[in-house]
């Protein structure tokens, strides 16, 4: 028996410090991918806040899993019945406020179900220390998951894969969501322009494709500060659809079956003679 194929969607656009008009964005993003047929949507990272220097005034815009943010993405979700997964500068869970404000938050991707209810998060695991940033003088890095916590979650015959923009220079952490029994990777991410970084980019989303047999659908800004080139790649590393430079949303269709031929066809993984362990 085959299932019909599903319609996702990849949202570009290049989030602000006006948290509203962020999330009026998204909303119309979502509304724009649901009308043509997408059941998940894909918004990048920093999706709720985002300037471009790591200032303090992040802290100030840090909020809760349960938090205005992550309550108007359920909001949107529900009323068109779809999943979203988007972004989101979170306050660090436990940590002491009494002697004031955190210095530091956390970088997190949250994906809400069709009901309106959080189905998984992610805190990224590798910050942004290279080409002249220091992701970590503002941000935290999470924690490495157990095979049996992974940032996971069902969808439309697919088990998906959380995972966050320089994440995808590091081949091992989608290879232990694949392990987990993830086939559809989301990359939600903040990509910065620069040298050789689009190229970079398109390399390493199409490698991560093609050596685990997945699809990979990943989200970045918008330029001037991102550097576009959002897309949805299959298992055998074919672009299905990609937005250039501008705010955008692009929808491809996906099924179980072409994993399953690709994997067929490509057994990799069953060939490999090395597993992933924590360092």
């Amino acid at each position: 028996m085959t299932s019909h194929p599903t319609a996702i969607a990849v949202a570009q656009f290049a989030p602000g410090a006006d948290e509203a008009v962020n999330l009026d964005t998204i909303r119309s993003l979502a509304e724009d991918a649901a009308s043509r047929g997408a059941l998940l949507v894909v918004f990048p990272e920093y999706s709720s806040y985002f300037t471009p220097g790591l200032g303090a005034d992040w802290v100030d815009h840090a909020q809760s899993l349960h938090g205005p943010f992550v309550r108007a993405l359920a909001e949107i979700a529900a009323e068109l019945g779809i999943h979203l997964v988007a972004g989101m500068i979170e306050l660090v869970p436990g940590q002491d406020l009494t002697s004031g404000q955190p210095e530091r938050v956390a970088n997190t991707v949250v994906a809400v179900n069709a009901h309106g209810e959080v189905v998984a998060h992610y805190r990224k695991i590798h910050l942004y220390d290279a080409f002249g940033t220091r992701e970590s003088d503002r941000i935290v890095a999470g924690p490495i998951w157990a095979p049996e916590a992974a940032p996971t979650f069902a969808f439309g015959g697919f088990t998906v894969g959380l995972q966050t923009c320089y994440d995808i220079r590091f081949p091992e952490v989608t290879r232990r969501l694949v392990d987990a029994g993830a086939d559809l990777v989301v990359l939600p991410s903040e990509w910065a322009r620069g040298p050789l970084k689009e190229h970079h980019w398109r390399t390493l989303v199409t490698a991560r494709a093609i050596e685990n047999t997945i699809y990979l659908a990943a989200a970045d800004h918008a330029p001037p500060v991102g550097a576009g080139n959002s897309m949805v790649v299959d298992p055998m590393g074919v672009e299905l659809v990609t937005i250039g430079e501008s705010t955008d949303v692009a929808v491809a269709w996906i099924s179980p079956e072409r994993v399953a031929e690709v994997r067929h066809l490509n057994p990799a993984l069953q060939l490999r003679r090395f597993t992933v362990e924590p360092r």
